[in-house]
């Protein structure tokens, strides 16, 4: 006797609820009036362009990016009209949509990079001249002024409220063919694609052209602006990104205001905690941001944070990834007091800091050592890390400004395998400073060969925590 479901529930069970699929034809003929095409000019250049193709540069950008570029339209077989040498020239067409009645437009940074004019056109054919009030590289977000009242324009949604599978829809200009409408869902609320801040993933069908323009879910609000497509060839693949509203508009309210936006800086580098890293140092998992380097008389720096902490909270909010950080501290007002809790030597600890300005050539710079000659004092065996090491001199410890440390002699075996090499100087054991290379040498001996252990790196001017796991005796 088979102890499986009857047919009749079986197919109940495989079958499931029907779901109708949407109707889209409503929402676009409300939001679709909002939808612009832009186009942008620029005065002829000296180019090494042949023919009009793109040089490599400019490929790799169409590549990663849909700037728009508009296709020559010959005037015969393999042929093209040169414009005199004064006269503007078509360089790209991309979207955008309309913020409020009185023509503030919303589009890309990239759309309108480099343009000497931008023309709005609408889809009833009005066709205005924009004045580009700002532009921001890092979140891709500009906003564009058109003289006009009583303009159609767009409500904004919620991006922080959005969910994995919702329907969403683009409308845009994809290959200059404006006013088309593309539908899917949303993949990823907070894909991390190493730009400032996490786009929104999607399989909405965007193409060049597309950049700028929205996109919109069920309600007709504005959730992201399309911004950048995963692809090889220049055309879709079914993986789509966009900037999150929220984050766009807090940028555009900026730009509206000063043409420019201003952001938060502690003056730190940092890197990813790994899962080995995390374990040694005695976290309950790989979360944070490493502090590789501090800058010398930075915000950091003033507050006590050092080469090695793993910064754990910004003002209270948890930096699960070290990509969390820059964006927590950016949205932070300058000259305001924040607090930062950190992992140092197997303990939280927070500290207060002064949030400054974020200058764009500004970075954290560390100094790198001198040379000079170590006061030897290690064994000429190496230890069971594989390291032979030295004392640091007085004069390489104030040129490093560090208290203590050894440096790094000569490697093999596990040491080696790690990556490390001679010349680095080592500054933490796990979660102990150290002094000298005797002391060193008598924690490497206590190591338990059956555990993984950490040791915080110093090279040209950064640090880094590098997992190690002693030989047995």
């Amino acid at each position: 006797m088979s102890l499986g479901m009857s047919p009749a529930t079986a197919a109940t069970a495989v079958t499931g609820a029907v779901i109708g699929l949407p109707d889209f034809a409503d929402l676009v003929d409300r939001v679709g009036p909002a939808v612009v095409n832009i186009r942008t000019t620029e005065r002829p250049k000296q180019s090494s362009r042949a023919n009009g193709l793109p040089g490599d540069d400019e490929m790799q950008e169409l590549l990663r990016r849909f700037f728009g570029g508009q296709l020559p339209s010959p005037q015969g077989r393999g042929q093209r009209r040169q414009a005199p040498s004064d006269e503007p020239v078509n360089r790209g067409v991309g979207s955008g949509f309309i913020l409020s009645a009185d023509g503030y437009v919303l589009t890309n940074a990239h759309v309108v990079d480099g343009a000497d004019e931008v023309f709005v056109t609408l889809t009833d054919k009005r066709e205005f001249k924009a004045k580009v009030l700002g532009a921001d590289t890092r979140t891709d977000v500009a906003v564009l002024k058109i003289e006009g009242d009583k303009l159609p324009f767009l409500l904004m949604g919620d991006s922080d409220k959005i969910r994995a599978g919702e329907w969403v829809i683009a409308i845009g200009s994809p290959f200059n063919l404006e006013n088309t409408v593309t539908a899917g869902i949303i993949s990823a609320k907070a894909r991390d694609t190493g730009e400032y801040l996490p786009l929104i993933q999607s399989d909405v069908a965007v193409n060049p052209g597309n950049s700028g323009g929205p996109l919109i879910n069920m309600r007709g609000e504005v959730i992201g602006i399309n911004s950048q497509i995963a692809t090889l060839s220049g055309g879709s693949n079914g993986i789509s990104f966009a900037v999150p509203i929220n984050e766009a508009i807090r940028v555009s309210d900026q730009l509206k205001k000063s043409g420019k936006v201003t952001r938060g800086r502690i003056g730190v580098q940092i890197g990813e905690v790994s899962k080995e890293v995390a374990e040694s140092l005695g976290l309950k998992s790989a979360q944070g941001a490493e502090v590789s380097l501090v800058e010398p008389g930075g915000p950091a720096d003033k507050a006590g944070i050092k080469a090695g902490d793993i910064i754990l909270k910004f003002n209270g909010k948890p930096v699960n990834r070290s990509s969390d950080l820059p964006r927590l501290v950016g949205d932070t007002a300058l000259d305001s007091k924040a607090t930062v809790t950190l992992w140092r030597k197997g303990a939280e600890l927070t500290l207060s800091v002064t949030v400054a300005e974020l200058d764009g050539e500004k970075a954290a710079k560390g100094a790198k050592g001198k040379g000079g000659k170590a006061e030897p004092a290690a064994p000429a065996k190496a230890n069971a890390l594989g390291l032979k090491i030295e004392d640091l001199s007085a004069a390489q410890k104030a040129d490093l400004r560090v208290d203590g440390g050894v440096v790094v002699t000569d490697v093999e075996g596990v040491a080696e395998r790690a990556g490390l090499d001679e010349g680095d100087v080592l500054l933490q054991l796990n979660n102990v400073s150290i002094k000298d290379a005797r002391q060193f040498n008598a924690l490497v001996a206590k190591l338990d060969p059956k555990q993984a252990s950490v040791v915080l790196v110093l090279r040209d001017g950064t640090t880094r925590f590098v997992s190690l796991r002693p030989s047995a005796k």
